[in-house]
């Protein structure tokens, strides 16, 4: 008798356990990026806010490499059961759909978007001393003059300079040569230089020599212009409409997680609207605080998937 009541008592406690409230243990965010990385930095801006709001550690995972895969596997690996969440961006959960033929995962169908973070342009540079131009166009007439002689820095194959630039090319038709760098800091210096006087950038990683005069800003690639730079031309101002190809930060869940999980994570994101200190130092890396809702980011990832699967197909671009 004391045996089945005790056995009894156990299998009535089991669903208590097993609806524990969440969270009740520390939640792990997954960065695609290497630490010190704009993405990083604002996904630590997020996290203590996290951390004080839900009453758990919320610790971060940087898993850099190859363009944002390597991340984003980990994440899609995990369990979702809400103590995992990826911080994702314009090239691992966006351009990554369109280069790569072996993802074992759909960017779209398994992971819940939960709230776009921050949004920023991206920025065509160009060196002034030795590409003396004062617009979009005018570069357009140099580089047709001038047919495979104009150097672009970018950085790895399928990363988002790159992308940018077959997107320019595809565009306006023209002829330049891409010159891979290892990273945002030699890609900066090649365009200080001369060496690769064009480039396509996140505003944030080429911010110090435009501030110093050493490179000029003729586009920004969003929409519309930023409260960042207001004096300076949109792409489609510029005279190619439907040139787009904002820089983003987002946060996303595992497809599979509990809906009360994630909309418990955009409460506590929601009221930081008005964070009028998290603002400004977002703003200070070249980028803008969103804090958007779902839909708002799964409308984002949808149209960057497809926007860089056509660019990647036009210009036959494939991830080695």
């Amino acid at each position: 008798m004391l045996r089945r009541t005790l056995l009894a008592a156990g299998l009535a406690a089991a669903p208590a356990l097993a609806q524990a409230p969440w969270p009740s243990r520390p939640i792990r965010i997954v960065l695609p990026d290497p630490p010190g990385s704009g993405n990083d930095v604002i996904a630590r801006l997020i996290g203590p806010l996290l951390q004080s709001a839900l009453g758990q550690p919320v610790v971060m995972d940087n898993r850099p490499g190859a363009g944002g895969r390597i991340g984003v596997e980990a994440a899609f690996r995990s369990p979702a059961d809400g103590y995992t969440f990826l911080i994702g961006n314009a090239g691992s959960n966006g351009i990554n759909a369109a280069i790569y033929r072996d993802l074992p995962y759909d960017l779209e169908a398994d992971f819940e978007p939960v709230s776009l973070l921050a949004l920023g342009p991206n920025v065509l540079v160009v060196n002034p001393r030795v590409m003396p131009v004062r617009n979009v166009q005018e570069l357009i007439a140099e580089l047709r003059r001038r047919p495979g002689e104009v150097n672009f820095a970018m950085t790895a194959p399928g990363a988002s300079g790159h992308m940018m630039t077959e997107l320019f090319r595809v565009m306006t038709g023209v002829d330049v040569v891409l010159v891979p760098y290892r990273g945002a800091p030699d890609m900066a210096r090649a365009v200080v230089s001369g060496e690769a006087p064009v480039n396509f950038n996140n505003l944030s990683n080429i911010a110090g020599p435009v501030q110093a005069g050493e490179v000029a800003v003729l586009a920004v690639t969003t929409p519309e212009r930023s409260a960042l730079m207001p004096d300076v031309p949109t792409m489609a101002e510029a005279g190619l409409p439907g040139f787009e190809a904002a820089a983003w930060t987002a946060l996303f869940a595992r497809r599979g997680t509990p809906a009360p999980v994630i909309a418990r994570v955009q409460s506590v994101l929601a009221a930081q609207r008005d964070n009028a200190e998290l603002r400004q130092r977002i703003r200070g890396l070249g980028t803008e605080l969103l804090l958007s809702d779902g839909d708002v980011l799964r409308e984002r990832v949808r149209a960057d998937v497809a926007r860089w699967k056509d660019v990647a197909a036009r210009a036959d671009i494939r991830a080695q």
